[in-house]
């Protein structure tokens, strides 16, 4: 599918970046009033000039408000995220032509430079222009592999992509659609895992006697998705874990930085975990009644979820005059599962994610689910947020986002357009648009929401939560400032007596990075 290159126009761009500074609030810990309070046009303005590569004029406005008396701190706060964001696009965009093509060359070692330049040209080296200097993504070269065939073809070796076990049809999905059928019920096909993560923040990263405060991913218990949720421990021991109610969980933990050593955190849990599968009749399908619990489904939620004019374009486009909630379902999902998965920047440098998933040409799992969201809620089809982290009965496991659409007379069912269409699978084409594997463990049900307790300083991450967050009271401590780890074990199922054979444990495991 190729990119849908219209503009979107000045009002809804505007809209956009009104809608991120009240995010960007919201991140920091202060919840906005009204747009006047905070002073939004400025904010939009300044987000703006961060948008189109202008940091100096950017920084010199942040300077310039920030100096005038009686700048509220909401204002100031949106402003000093701004100079934030500018940091972190920095880090991401690291690369000249040169580098990328260098890089290019390990992989493609005649590469020539009438080659990077019609790549260059169609968009396939994800850059920026700030302040007149061309940047490169940091993973514009890998991702040259995932979104050209052409480039693919050229490489010297040609070994295969990574992608996860759940990414093709196998024997799992035929378990959980034949158990499903078979025991008419859609929760099927339980997995018993042990988690451990850690986050571990690097020496000397804060001043020696000053406490670290960490978050780490918890999952909540979600009945017929996964249960039996049993805390086993934490270090240090001391914790608090965040009330059930929580729609991004966490585990919060303090220690004492020490010099010169990394500050370690983990916490260990069980939990079962199962497939779905839900067997839909389109013919059954009816626009569902949009209830008060459902109408938050439906609605735009600014920064990541707005319709736009080239939403609207784009959603007229595919679903065409079709009226079944299903079936219009089923174009947009097969109409975002097109956009190729590219390894993503960091969504907290994004002003609105949906639009762009939709203009970028590539996207990844979190932007694919939201543009999708945004899609479904346009056409009157309730659609909300989940993800977490997926694992194997191997050594896969990565960050994973997806989500969930509701179908009326069938209630809420899981999507996965990631993962996506299985073409020539006959039965299972759809599985992933009313189903899901038992391979995945939810951490967020919803994006971009306080923890429990609040954190004090911005986010890392503004929108998702797979990674951890940490601080200390001089401010955030950003990604390159620690790492994270996610180990696990499939345990003995003992409700699924067919698999009581199955290994008590698999070797250790470690993630690696998305897309690696």
């Amino acid at each position: 599918m190729q990119a849908f290159w219209t503009r979107d126009t000045a009002a809804a761009r505007r809209w956009h970046r009104v809608g991120f500074a009240l995010l960007l609030a919201v991140a920091s810990g202060a919840w906005i009033a009204s747009a006047q309070d905070t002073g939004a046009d400025e904010v939009a303005a300044v987000a703006a000039l961060v948008d189109d590569g202008h940091f100096a004029k950017a920084a010199e406005r942040i300077d310039a408000a920030l100096a005038l008396p009686g700048t509220s701190a909401e204002k100031r706060s949106t402003l000093a995220f701004e100079r934030e964001r500018m940091r972190r696009i920095l880090l991401d965009f690291t690369l000249g032509a040169d580098e990328v093509k260098a890089r290019v060359r390990k992989q493609i070692p005649d590469l020539i430079d009438a080659e990077f330049a019609k790549w260059d040209a169609a968009g396939l080296f994800e850059h920026q222009v700030i302040d007149g200097k061309t940047l490169y993504f940091n993973r514009s070269p890998s991702n040259l592999f995932r979104l050209s065939a052409e480039a693919r073809a050229r490489r010297k070796v040609q070994a295969p992509l990574v992608d996860g076990p759940m990414e093709t049809p196998n024997a799992h999905h035929r378990e959980v659609r034949d158990a499903a059928l078979a025991q008419q019920r859609s929760s099927v096909a339980p997995r018993r895992v042990r988690v451990t993560q850690s986050l571990t923040v690097n020496a000397d990263a804060v001043p020696a006697g000053e406490t670290i405060r960490a978050w780490i991913p918890y999952p909540r218990a979600l009945p017929g998705q996964q249960e039996n949720l049993r805390f086993v421990d934490s270090v240090p021991a001391k914790h608090d874990i965040a009330p059930e109610s929580a729609l991004q969980r966490t585990v919060y933990l303090e220690k004492t930085a020490q010099v010169g050593q990394p500050t370690a955190f983990s916490i260990t849990y069980e939990l079962t975990v199962y497939g779905q599968y839900h067997a839909i009749d389109p013919q059954k399908v009816v626009p569902a009644a949009i209830t008060p619990e459902l109408a938050p489904f439906v609605a735009e939620r600014a920064p990541h979820v707005v319709f736009t004019d080239d939403i609207r374009a784009f959603s007229r486009k595919i679903v065409g005059d079709e009226k079944n909630p299903y079936r219009i379902a089923q174009k947009l999902f097969a109409a975002v599962d097109e956009i190729p998965w590219a390894g993503a920047r960091e969504y907290s440098t994004i002003t609105n994610i949906s639009d762009y998933a939709l203009h970028a040409g590539h996207a990844d799992c979190g932007q694919q689910t939201l543009l999708l969201m945004t899609l479904l809620r346009l056409n009157g089809i309730p659609a909300r947020w989940q993800s977490g982290m997926v694992y194997s009965d191997g050594d896969y496991d990565n960050l994973h986002d997806w989500g969930w659409l509701y179908l009326a007379p069938y209630g809420w069912v899981p999507m996965d357009v990631t993962t996506g269409v299985f073409e020539d699978a006959p039965g299972l084409e759809w599985f992933y648009l009313g189903g899901f594997d038992a391979y995945r463990i939810a951490f967020n049900d919803d994006y971009g929401r306080e923890f429990v307790p609040a954190k004090q300083h911005f986010r890392s991450e503004t929108v998702d939560l797979q990674r951890g967050e940490a601080e200390w009271k001089g401010g955030n401590l950003y990604f390159d400032q620690w790492d994270y780890d996610f180990k696990w074990q499939v345990l003995p199922t003992a409700m699924d007596p067919a698999k009581k054979d199955r290994p008590s444990t698999t070797p250790d495991h470690t993630r690696l990075p998305e897309g690696a």
